[in-house]
């Protein structure tokens, strides 16, 4: 562990992750508390998390050859720019007054199109510069930091809100990303890209094409024949549309059941990263021990237990408790599953490989957020949660399917 800490470029993209989630907590919790005080509709909170998927859809079958091909580092202080402008514009909007939703969609769509590829490139860019034997300690930090800076969002949201407004909240989330870009400019200098296998040169704008196209069906086939990462694949794309689902449940669990208001939701929020924060003290104890596929079949059933039974949490105490479980299940089910994928995927590989997982993650979170905003508006919020916690249930039983122990080996040799 304290070898992480003495590689410099990794402090410093610790540090701009941890920054940067505060202000993206923030956007998120206060864009999501707006609407829904705006709408009184689940459906509306179940729209705008339809609406961040459409770009991303779109963008991942290409976007993984890039990260693959770019220098990472500048890859992210690109995104990082240009998601600051977007939200600046419509900070600017929002303290004059003049904000419309559709231009909280438009923000949320642009700013989500960033962030499916941000997190692709970081993750990307942190197994270029870990040494192979630190990958759990990497993701361990790199969580601590993430969610420490979701804790400070959480907090900050439920008691600014009132205070600041919607456009006083943008203007943090603008300050992040500025502080995020100093940091990964100050990472290393020069252009940097992974090392490849020799390639054909393409001389002609048609063999480029065609050199481009053929590199994204390098990412498909490398899946073929690897069931062990076939497997813990799906069952991260689960976990991550399941967590990403849950955006539209939260403000109304705070609003129509725990009648707490945006301070309620701001409890949950820091109840959610206060678990997730302290799970990185205690993650890579836990997946040496249980081993990362079974760290990642419990984390998900605890995952899936919680949403069960949070409806029926009548005590704002007790929702918050469930919330600190249930981010500790994320904290240590995320880190088991990004290590082994920095384990066994060459790093030339990781930006296709990823992306593919994370646009099933996509595809499926579109349908996901339609089916649980019309059934929590329509049916009953605890519907909502039970279809939530059954995704959880699913990614725990996929993580767990039965591989043949030659398959493992493969997949970690190649």
């Amino acid at each position: 562990m304290r070898e992480i800490l003495r590689q410099r470029p990794l402090r410093l993209i610790f540090i701009a992750n941890a920054v940067s989630m505060v202000g993206s907590g923030v956007n998120s919790a206060a864009v999501s508390w707006y609407i829904l005080q705006a709408t009184h509709s689940e459906m509306a909170l179940g729209t705008l998390v339809m609406l961040t998927t459409i770009p991303a859809m779109l963008m991942m079958p290409f976007t993984g050859v890039i990260i693959d091909r770019e220098d990472r580092r500048r890859l992210v202080m690109l995104l990082d720019a240009a998601r600051a402008t977007v939200i600046l514009i419509v900070a600017v909007l929002a303290l004059r007054h003049h904000v419309h939703l559709w231009q909280l969609y438009a923000m949320q769509l642009l700013v989500s199109a960033g962030f499916w590829m941000f997190w692709p490139t970081v993750t990307a860019l942190i197994q270029e510069l870990t040494p192979d034997a630190e990958f759990v300690h990497a993701n361990t930090f790199l969580l601590a930091g993430i969610q420490g800076g979701w804790l400070m969002a959480g907090a900050l949201v439920g008691f600014i809100y009132d205070h600041v407004g919607l456009g006083g909240v943008l203007l943090i989330d603008v300050s992040s990303y500025i502080v995020s870009f100093a940091c990964y400019f100050a990472v290393r200098k020069g252009r940097v890209v992974v090392e490849r296998p020799v390639e054909p040169a393409a001389d002609t704008a048609e063999g480029a094409v065609a050199r481009f196209l053929a590199e994204m069906r390098e990412g498909i086939s490398f899946l073929r024949g690897r069931t062990y990462v076939l497997m813990l694949g799906i069952s991260w794309s689960l976990f991550i549309a399941g967590m990403l689902a849950q955006a539209v449940v939260s403000p109304s669990l705070s609003e129509r059941i725990l009648h707490a208001g945006a301070r309620g939701y701001g409890f949950l929020n820091a109840g959610w990263a206060v678990g997730a924060f302290l799970s990185a003290w205690y993650a890579p104890w836990a997946i040496r021990a249980m081993g990362a596929r079974r760290s990642v079949a419990w984390s998900m059933s605890l995952l899936a237990v919680s949403l069960y039974v949070m409806p029926h949490s009548r005590v704002l105490a007790a929702a918050v408790a469930l919330y600190a479980i249930m981010g500790s299940a994320r904290g240590v089910g995320g880190v088991a599953i990004s290590s082994s994928m920095m384990e066994i995927v060459p790093k030339h590989f990781m930006g296709r490989v990823q992306n593919t997982f994370y646009f099933a993650a996509t595809a499926l979170q579109m349908a996901l957020a339609f089916a649980v905003g019309a059934v929590s508006h329509r049916i009953g919020l605890a519907w909502g949660f039970a279809i939530i916690g059954s995704i959880y249930l699913i990614s725990a039983l996929t993580s767990w399917w039965p591989v043949p122990e030659e398959a493992r080996m493969t997949a970690a040799a190649d």
